[in-house]
């Protein structure tokens, strides 16, 4: 097959689709909807809530034997970004001879569809968990539907029928085996094209008669020079807030930079003392790397959103969107993180207290960016609390996340760091706060005092999600039972 330009080529059911000419902000709904008539993929929110548009992603294994998938909203992915990867879509479940995929067969005989707008979706949502995980429990399942909304059924016969389903271990798992020889004739260069003056050569997946493109490199080297000419360029990761701002800003970005095939920010890496989190690792894997060393980051991590939002954002992205309201952020700044920023070829470290100058402004200059999060470990003694505080406890946006680390030294509290958002225009630590509690002992932490220190350091603002009073009277709250909970020395 030639290789043709301007064409953005995935992988369905067994064929390689070529989509050319389209729109850089064309979103993986609406391509499957309105050219390939995949049609059982729904609408519902356009913003990634509702999940009647999940589908699964795949990329090959780092064997090439097989396809590991995700599930994923497709209302919020834009097209560009399946370059070189694999979809399936609720058609995709139905076998030659005509029998539906066991998830499938028991939705119908445990009755877990009325009106069946929302039906694809969570059938995708649950065929995708068994793909790697075929003996659910039923907090898994639940874990796995908790994106999926559905508004005439109720969600018992849904989980019986995924129960059910999982009896049947054998036909569980997709046969995929006709798309692995395409995926690799598809796949994307792992070296950057050089010119004739050894120049880095960003080669566009998708560019207009104007000149805007939208590149997905495969180096590190490549994503520096391609900021430094460009230092502009939207970059695209899991794509949870700009999908948002394709559709419900119409935003059209001049240049876009798809960050999901380079491998060097794909990667963790670990020393005896932190982990080396790259900027393309999804919360999914920060959540299953950190729920030994700090259960509560990996808890606040699980209530960010559901499995197809934490399996295609990025704690980087997070980072980088700068949100008052970011809940990943008092988790790592109670914990002592740091960010390495690159620009060209230079890279320096600062660490996340000193990140934001301002509601959603940062210290990056033009063409800088996160390459990596570095998050220090565990060390003895050390306790680590974290909680979330929404008006829905499951996948909701903050009023307030409030974070704290501190030791106990002859029964009185040491090294604390304490962080907030939802308190100011951007998430931030509270050092008066903390000089209340150093040194103390708990019992004699007073509440008075945390409301004073709360006082001097905010400035009293109501918002949407919660009034002012209360927000600072959980501020004060959380506090108290974070050191309430450990009076006495942790080995």
């Amino acid at each position: 097959m030639t290789q043709a330009t301007n064409t953005v080529r995935f992988v369905l059911d067994g064929q390689i689709v070529e989509a050319q000419g389209k729109r850089r902000t064309t979103t993986v709904l609406d391509y499957l909807r309105e050219q390939l008539q995949r049609t059982g993929t729904k609408e519902g929110c356009a913003e990634g809530d509702c999940g009647a548009c999940v589908v699964m992603v795949g990329e090959l294994n780092s064997a090439g034997t097989g396809v590991d998938y995700v599930a994923t909203n497709s209302c919020i992915q834009l097209l560009p970004s399946l370059d070189g990867k694999s979809v399936k879509t609720v058609e995709s479940l139905k076998k030659a001879d005509g029998t539906l995929h066991p998830v499938q067969e028991e939705m119908v005989k445990c009755h877990g569809s009325q009106c069946g707008f929302c039906t694809p979706g969570i059938v995708m949502s649950l065929v995708n968990m068994v793909q790697t995980n075929a003996q659910p429990s039923r907090l898994e399942i639940t874990d796995a539907l908790s994106g999926n909304l559905c508004r005439c059924t109720g969600y018992a016969p849904i989980i019986d029928a995924a129960a059910k389903a999982c009896e049947k271990k054998a036909a569980l798992k997709i046969d995929d085996s006709s798309d692995i020889a395409l995926l690799k004739e598809i796949k994307r260069p792992s070296t950057p094209t050089m010119s004739l003056d050894g120049e880095i050569i960003v080669q566009p997946v998708v560019r207009t008669k104007k000149g805007n493109e939208f590149v997905s490199p495969s180096t590190l080297a490549e994503v520096a020079d391609y900021l430094v000419k460009h230092p502009t360029t939207t970059l695209l990761a899991g794509s949870t807030e700009i999908g948002l701002q394709v559709n419900k800003q119409f935003s059209r970005p001049d240049h876009i930079m798809y960050l999901g095939n380079v491998k060097e920010l794909r990667q963790v890496d670990e020393t005896d003392k932190a982990w080396r989190i790259g900027a393309a690792v999804s919360l999914t894997q920060v959540e299953t790397l950190v729920a030994k060393a700090y259960p509560d980051f990996a808890e606040v991590l699980r209530r960010f959103g559901s499995p197809p939002i934490r399996s295609t954002a990025t704690l980087a992205g997070n980072i980088a969107n700068g949100s008052p309201i970011g809940d990943t952020m008092p988790c790592l700044m109670a914990l002592g993180a740091s960010l390495v920023l690159r620009r060209g070829d230079k890279s320096r470290r600062v660490s996340l207290d000193n990140f934001y100058t301002g509601m959603k402004k940062n210290v990056l200059e033009a063409g800088e960016f996160i390459e990596a999060i570095e998050l220090p470990k565990p060390v003895s003694g050390q306790v680590f609390r974290a909680h979330k505080i929404s008006k829905r406890f499951e996948q909701d946006i903050s009023a307030t996340c409030a974070a704290i680390t501190y030791s106990l030294k002859s029964g009185k509290l040491s090294g604390v760091k304490l962080a907030y958002n939802g308190l100011a225009p951007s998430p931030c630590r509270a050092p008066k706060l903390e000089a209340v509690l150093e040194g103390k002992a708990p019992s004699d932490v007073k509440a008075a005092d945390l409301d004073a220190a709360i006082t001097a350091s905010f400035t009293a603002r109501d918002g949407l999600r919660a009034t002012w009073v209360y927000r600072a009277l959980v501020a004060r709250n959380l506090v108290l039972e974070f050191i309430e909970e450990h009076t006495s020395e942790v080995a």
